[in-house]
């Protein structure tokens, strides 16, 4: 569950700030699913990291225990293709998922001739702020602060 790579040059899509702003009702159910889901996700491989570490210690399970192993892997796997899922959505919408645990996601924009990313966070009402390609979610800006100057 790591961030989504932007599309390819011919498939990268252009926001505004008024357009991203008109995908949030979408954008904000398809982010409360992924934040939802990876959060579960992450706690169960968590989990499951303990059990596989104490079952290396040498102790011993039975195989009723390994089939529970076993089926908690493979919902994980399929909860896993669910947020691959989701993120697939994010993408045809032309949005870039940046952290699926904070729900953070760019929309790509142009600002002074050059390109730079539009930033919304879930729990965020709106679009408000924007960073350089390179700068992420520490280097955000304030797009109000901006219209001020």
């Amino acid at each position: 569950m790591t961030a989504t790579p932007p599309p390819p040059n011919a498939a990268r899509k252009f926001f505004t700030v008024a357009q991203a702003n008109s995908t949030l009702p979408l954008v904000k159910a398809v982010v409360a699913d992924i934040v939802t889901l990876s959060q579960d996700v992450k706690d169960r491989q968590d989990r499951l990291r303990e059990i596989r570490g104490r079952r290396g210690a040498g102790r011993k399970t039975s195989d009723a225990y390994s089939e529970e192993v076993q089926q908690m892997e493979d919902e994980l796997e399929a909860d896993v293709e669910r947020i691959r899922g989701f993120v697939e959505e994010l993408r045809r919408i032309g949005v870039e998922l940046k952290d699926p645990l904070m729900g953070l996601v760019d929309f790509r924009s142009m600002m002074d001739g050059r390109e730079v990313y539009l930033c919304w966070r879930h729990g965020e009402n709106e679009v408000e702020f924007w960073h350089e390609l390179d700068a992420g979610y520490s280097g955000r800006h304030s797009l109000l602060e901006r219209a001020e100057h």
